[in-house]
Parts: structure tokens; C-alpha cells; sequence
């Protein structure tokens, strides 16, 4: 008799189904696994066998094969433990196979018999889902596991002996509710960045059209601050948007006890970082830090101080929104849809523009450490701005007061939900003027006469190449749209203003 156990394994968010065939045969005593499995996977054998020992069970004198098919995809991580020992107790007769067959496990097994948290139950939990099958997953995940259906099957136990318990009648397990787990906002505001009110001006700008925006400024002029409160002025995620967010956390295991992520992400990793920790893949193909911030923020700062390679690599997830980690055996692809906010001093020491302050290499500094970073990737970038130092005075001012976060946020929404109403043709992920095909934003009446004959006037003076145009018109659009009167025609003010983004800015 073969056993036959349903798990997955893992390429990015897709799932490829596994077969976990247990035999146990004449033969010399010995334990096997076949299928291609990672060092993980092959250490299974002994966590399976230490968690039977303690349920007083002991493998049969025999040959025992365990065969993960399709034998030539590659099977990496400990969730293979349960599949291999609910096979093996199914090919001893102990659980009856009609007992398993409607179900996909995962798990990984603790050699007190106890089933540990894993990764990935919630990508898992939705392809079962989509097959009409049931889930056998740990009890630490099982919360995360039904959020995928409200009517799905769904086992959750904390031990072995609970899931055997289960099967036989002596014990019943209740299905795990989805219990939302509050994902509290950090609590930073707009309003507690003093001054500034260009550089907020542009944060607007680039959250209501997703728009890629670079702060240039000396140490100390509130860039970090503002990056920080990017995503407290963008629109709450919707149910699809944070659904295929916590399935990266998922992967990653990164993701909440128990709840969903439902607040924005951001991330702002170190210009220390790896490729493959910003990008993804690793020894275990892993979602990078620009997946982990898909539908989100991705902060970089001191842009030059990141590895030419490292930035070089975002261009191609910038234009496409997702991450391919190509490698022999397989290509992984993850979503990577994020907003990217940078920011840099206009030199090595950051004091260019401050005649006292500049260091003798003064503007000669300027123009090497803003080289660093290359043409084509500070043509990724929409919004260009110069974020000055503020006097003691001005951060002293109690008189000043600034918009909070909500009314921001508010301007915000309303100017996506224009964008929405206008491409609602498209996937709601692609409707923003930053990602819609240009073709949608050039059509006939797009710019007014005065708009177009600025934009003659202007566009051989700044040199744009093609994207930067295209970029230009795209944040005119935007701008349009933040326009309390909702002009359907980009405007000669709305271009002009696009434009004075658009410039690079030196100190």
C-alpha cells in the first residue's frame, strides 16, 4: 500500500502541488526520502521519527520510502514534516487514508510530537481553497489560515496526538476563526514637521499619484521625518490589496499573529543591504524588502551610499511591479508594486549650499556625489526636491500651524478615486497615473492650449528623454486631479508645476 499526503511547495506567491507518497516495505530497516529535497526536508526523517518515539509508536523494522512528486521540483523547508507523518501513520494503518484525502498539510513536526508554526499556511490556505480541499495546518497559524474562506475545513492542531484524537472521534477540533489583528497606525503626523511646505506639497503629490519622489537637503532638514509620514497621508489598503500583502508576510514570516496586514507598509532598509535582501532570494528564495513593501512605501536613504549594483537592480521591479529572482533550477517572481521615496545630502558632507559650512571641494564635491547614482535609475524618479534647512526661529514658531495627516490623507483618496472612476477599465492595482499605460493619458483634448505651448516652450530647455516626459505629463495628471475644481484638462499651472518637480535639483 503508498500512502498519498497533498502539500505544496513554494515558487513566489504561485503554489505547485506535491504528492507526499509514503510506502513501507520488505527490506532492510532504513528511512528514506526521495523528490529532490533540500537539507530541511531530508532532516524530516528524524523529526518524524523522535515525534512518533514520544506518542509510543515506533517506525516498522522495514523499508520506509517517502517520495515527494513530482520528484523534479525542488522541496525546501520544514512544512514537508507533517505530509511525511501523517503518510507514514497512513501506510501503518494507524489514520485511515479516506481520513486525509480532502485535505492539504502543512507543518513542521517538534520532536514532542508538538506541530510548530511555518511559513506560507496563508498562500497554502487560499490554493486550497480555490480546489475545494480542506487544511491541515498548525495551530499558531490556523487564524491566519481562515482568512482565505469562511467556509473552508479547516484542522488546526497543537500536537499530533490532537490531530490522531481528532480522526478517530475521541476528540473534536473546532476550526480557527479569522480574528483581525489590530495593525496600529505608528502615530506620525504631517503636522509635527515644521515648515517645509514644498517638500509636503510634493509628498501629497506623490502619494495621490503613486508617484516615485527624491528629497535632496542637508544633515538635519526633516527628509527622514517626512519619508516617515508618507503612508499616514495614502489611502487605507483594500481587502484584495492587504490579502496579497500579508500572503508575502506569509512567506516571509513576517506576517501578524492571528490577523491580516490592513495599514500600509513601510520600509526603509539600511544602504548597507544586500541585493538579495532588497530584491529577494537568498539560499531560500525569500520576498526582498521592496516586496515586503508592495502596495506600500519603500524609503531609501542616503541613496548614493547604497551599492551600484544594488540600485541598478530596482529599475526593471520600478517599471514592472514585480521581483524576478531567476535562477537555474527555477525563476521565483514576487509582487513588488511599492512607492519608492529617496533622499540624499547634495554632497559627502551635506553642507553644499551653506557658504560657511561647504567643505573646501565645494561644487566640485556636489557634482561627484550626486554622480553616483545613475542616469537611468534618477530617471525613475517623478518628483524632484530641494528640502532646505529650517532657522531656529522657524522651528520655534508656535504661530505656524500645518495640515494633519487625515486631511491630507483625505485630498488624497478623493484624487485616486478620480483616477479610479477614469481607468476603471483597469485592475484597481494599475489605476494611478503613475502605472496606467500612457496611452490613457495622452488623448485628444489631454493638455490645453496654453499647457501644450508651455510644454513646447519648455521641453527642449530641460532635455527630457522620453520617459521624463512621459513622467512629467503623468504628475501634471496628477496634480490635475488634487485640483479642488477636477479639471479634466491638464492646465498650463498644473504642467508648469509638474515641471519645477521635474527639474533635478542641485544645491
Amino acid at each position: 500500500m503508498v500512502a498519498l499526503v497533498k502539500t505544496v511547495a513554494f515558487h513566489g506567491l504561485d503554489i505547485q502541488p506535491i504528492d507526499a507518497q509514503v510506502q513501507i516495505s520488505n527490506g532492510l530497516p532504513a528511512f528514506t526520502v526521495v523528490g529532490l529535497p533540500d537539507k530541511a526536508v531530508a532532516e524530516s526523517r528524524e523529526r518524524v521519527r523522535a515525534a512518533l518515539t514520544s506518542l509510543g509508536l515506533s517506525l516498522p523494522p522495514k523499508k520506509v520510502t517517502v517520495n515527494l512528486a513530482p520528484a523534479d521540483v525542488l522541496k525546501e523547508g520544514a512544512h514537508f514534516d507533517l505530509p511525511i507523518a501523517i503518510g507514514v501513520l497512513t501506510a501503518m494503518n494507524i489514520i485511515p487514508q479516506d481520513a486525509i484525502d480532502d485535505y492539504i498539510v502543512l507543518g513542521e513536526m517538534g520532536l514532542d510530537s508538538g506541530i510548530r508554526k511555518c511559513n506560507g499556511v496563508l498562500p497554502a490556505a487560499v490554493h486550497a481553497n480555490e480546489r475545494e480541499l480542506g487544511l491541515i495546518c498548525p495551530a499558531d497559524c490556523g487564524m491566519e489560515a481562515a482568512w482565505a474562506s469562511a467556509d473552508m475545513d479547516i484542522l488546526a492542531p497543537k500536537s499530533l496526538l490532537q490531530l490522531l484524537n481528532h480522526i478517530k472521534g475521541t476528540q473534536v477540533l473546532s476550526r480557527p476563526s479569522a480574528r483581525l489583528t489590530k495593525n496600529e497606525k505608528d502615530g506620525k503626523c504631517l503636522s509635527e514637521v515644521k515648515g517645509q511646505k514644498l517638500a509636503k506639497r510634493a509628498l501629497e503629490i506623490a502619494a495621490a499619484g503613486g508617484h516615485n519622489l527624491l528629497m535632496i537637503g542637508p544633515p538635519g532638514s526633516g527628509k527622514s521625518m517626512l519619508a516617515s509620514r508618507m503612508h499616514s497621508v495614502m489611502p487605507d489598503l483594500s481587502s484584495s490589496e492587504a490579502l496579497e500583502l500579508s500572503m508575502i508576510h506569509s512567506l516571509a514570516g513576517t506576517l501578524p499573529d492571528g490577523g491580516l496586514i490592513t495599514t500600509r507598509p513601510y520600509r526603509d532598509p539600511h544602504h548597507s543591504a544586500s541585493l538579495p535582501s532588497l530584491i529577494g532570494g537568498g539560499h531560500k528564495v525569500k520576498p526582498g524588502e521592496i516586496s515586503l513593501a508592495h502596495n506600500g512605501v519603500l524609503f531609501l536613504d542616503e541613496l548614493p551610499e547604497f551599492a551600484r549594483s544594488t540600485l541598478e537592480a530596482l529599475r526593471q521591479p520600478i517599471e514592472t511591479g514585480s521581483a524576478l529572482v531567476a535562477r537555474v533550477n527555477s525563476h521565483v517572481t514576487f509582487p513588488a508594486r511599492f512607492q519608492m521615496v529617496a533622499a540624499m545630502n547634495p554632497c559627502r558632507c551635506g553642507y553644499l549650499d551653506d557658504a560657511e559650512r561647504a567643505c573646501r571641494k565645494a561644487p566640485l564635491c556636489g557634482q561627484d556625489y550626486q554622480s553616483k547614482i545613475s542616469g537611468p535609475m534618477i530617471d525613475r524618479f517623478d518628483l524632484f526636491v530641494h528640502v532646505g534647512s529650517l532657522s531656529y526661529a522657524e522651528l520655534t514658531d508656535e504661530s505656524q500651524t500645518s495640515e494633519t495627516s487625515e486631511i491630507v490623507q483625505e485630498r488624497v483618496s478623493n484624487a485616486r478615486e478620480l483616477q479610479s472612476s477614469r481607468y476603471e477599465d483597469l485592475d484597481d492595482k494599475e489605476a494611478l497615473n503613475a502605472r496606467v499605460p500612457y496611452r490613457l493619458i495622452e488623448h485628444d483634448g489631454y493638455l490645453s492650449t496654453e499647457a501644450k505651448a508651455l510644454l513646447d516652450k519648455t521641453a527642449p530647455q530641460l532635455n527630457l528623454s522620453a520617459r521624463g516626459l512621459h513622467r512629467t505629463l503623468r504628475l501634471a495628471r496628477t496634480i490635475a486631479d488634487l485640483d479642488p475644481n477636477k479639471s479634466t484638462s491638464i492646465l498650463d499651472k498644473h504642467l508648469a508645476e509638474a515641471l519645477s518637480y521635474r527639474r533635478r535639483v542641485t544645491a
